[in-house]
């Protein structure tokens, strides 16, 4: 099909997922207020967001939702659509395929409803620190998830080669499973770093898909690209609610799904050293935190 179809479906997917994501938010935002679902600040926040995560406590968190249901909910229907249809135009907006999109939306979800847990402990303040899972208990659901994902490309995709740009790809054999695992969890805690800022967790990954998407296309990866397209959509109905004031923040459903999903859109693209220079600023604050928790570990104090 020409180039012209591809980049139309991106652009009505991009819109549906709008449009869809834009109506559900009033009545999604209502219901946190009603029941006071607001944002609980841990206190193993990193120190330059820290201060200014103090002031938005109370606002109400899990907007995420939003995001990944709505991807969720739509990817489904199109999918549903196209098996029982005659090839019509809604039949044509699928682009569920088994080489790249399954795994992102499945990661997706399964994050999601991890983060969506901790969110509610920390809500309702179950658990330790005011509430929540654990950080090694939340990084080890995370790994799982990564590592599944990384067996997922090494077995069933075979992929085991790396792009260094300047440089070209190289076989790194099973090495491929470990640095898989921690781009994706990486990216998924520096993203929610970012979290609880008016617009900007919001207009990081907006870029972020943006890239992505536009590299996606540019390899031909035209499935991958749509859901790219369509996971924009939502982040730009989340922004018009995100931006200051902000009416609701993603909480650890949204940042940490999306990280991870990004994460992965990243390795299929297989240039995942973009990740830095786009997550600049959260990357130093992750490196931060991890030099912090070794120093009091190792020296028994801080640097």
């Amino acid at each position: 099909m020409p180039d012209i179809f591809y980049i139309s479906r991106v652009m009505i997917l991009g819109a549906i997922s709008f449009l869809v994501a834009l109506a559900w938010t009033p009545a999604w935002v209502r219901f946190l207020q009603k029941y006071r679902l607001g944002k609980q600040i841990r206190t193993e926040k990193v120190p330059i967001f820290a201060k200014f995560h103090q002031k938005k406590e109370g606002t109400p968190t899990m907007g995420g939702v939003l995001i990944w249901m709505t991807v969720f909910f739509l990817t489904l229907l199109f999918w549903l659509i196209d098996a029982i249809g005659d090839g019509d135009i809604f039949g044509n907006l699928n682009f569920l395929s088994r080489g790249e999109t399954l795994l992102p939306l499945g990661a997706l979800v399964a994050s999601a409803l991890v983060g969506l847990g901790d969110d509610l402990l920390g809500i309702f303040k179950i658990g330790s620190n005011g509430g929540g899972l654990k950080v090694r208990h939340r990084l080890a659901m995370y790994t799982i998830i990564a590592a599944f994902g990384a067996w997922w490309f090494f077995v069933k995709l075979d992929w085991d080669l790396i792009h260094i740009p300047f440089w070209g790809d190289f076989n790194v054999g099973w090495w491929y499973i470990p640095i898989f695992i921690f781009v994706l969890v990486a990216t998924a805690f520096s993203t929610n770093e970012t979290d609880g800022l008016d617009g900007l967790a919001g207009g990081i990954l907006l870029t972020a898909f943006a890239a992505y998407g536009a590299i996606a296309f540019s390899q031909g990866k035209m499935d991958l690209a749509a859901f790219c397209g369509m996971i924009i959509g939502a982040l730009v109905a989340f922004l018009w609610f995100n931006i200051y004031p902000a009416k609701f923040f993603m909480g650890d459903t949204g940042a940490m799904s999306l990280g991870i999903t990004l994460g992965i859109i990243a390795m299929l693209t297989n240039y995942f050293m973009l990740l830095p220079l786009i997550f600049l600023i959260p990357a130093v604050e992750s490196l931060s935190v991890i030099i912090q928790v070794l120093s009091k570990r190792i020296r028994g104090k801080k640097v």
